[in-house]
C-alpha cells in the first residue's frame, strides 16, 4: 500500500485546501504513511532578471516554504509523518525528480475538467502520469 504520498501544492491556487489534500490525507491516515507537501516554483526568464532583487529566487523559496509549513500544520497526522519541499524549474521534471529522491509511492496532483486549461497543475498531469515511476491520482475538481 501507499506508504510514502507526495502531493503537488500550487500555492497559486486560491482554493482553502490545495487540490488532492483531502484523498492523500485519507491514503496517507489508512495506510499510516508519510506524507510531503511538494511546491514547484517556475523559472524566471533571464531577461527579468535585472529587474528582480538579487536574492529574488531565495525570497520566493521561503514563501513557498511558509507556505506549505502553514498548510502542513493544519494537516491532522503526526509531524514527523508530515514533511515540505520546494523546487524550482518545471512543474513535472521537479515533482517527478522529489518523487524518486524521496521514494514516492503514490504521486497526487489535483486537475480541473479539460475545459479549464489554464490550471497549472492540470496541464501538467497527463505528462507526469505518462513518466512517474510510482502511482499517480489525478484528483478532478468541478471548478
Amino acid at each position: 500500500m501507499y506508504r510514502r504520498i507526495l502531493l503537488a501544492v500550487d500555492l497559486a491556487d486560491e482554493a482553502e485546501s490545495p487540490k488532492g489534500l483531502e484523498e492523500a490525507l485519507a491514503l496517507a491516515s489508512l495506510t499510516k504513511g508519510d506524507l510531503r507537501l511538494v511546491n514547484v516554483q517556475p523559472l524566471l526568464p533571464a531577461t527579468f532578471m535585472e529587474y528582480v532583487p538579487a536574492d529574488f529566487d531565495a525570497e520566493q523559496e521561503a514563501r513557498a516554504r511558509d507556505a506549505l509549513a502553514a498548510i502542513a500544520a493544519k494537516i491532522p497526522l503526526a509531524p514527523e509523518r508530515v514533511s515540505v519541499a520546494v523546487a524550482s524549474g518545471g512543474v513535472y521534471n521537479e515533482l517527478l525528480r522529489e518523487s524518486s529522491e524521496w521514494g514516492a509511492d503514490l504521486i497526487v496532483v489535483g486537475s480541473h475538467q479539460p475545459a479549464l486549461m489554464d490550471y497549472l497543475l492540470g496541464s501538467h498531469a497527463k505528462t507526469i502520469v505518462a513518466h512517474a515511476q510510482c502511482s499517480v491520482l489525478v484528483v478532478r475538481t468541478s471548478a
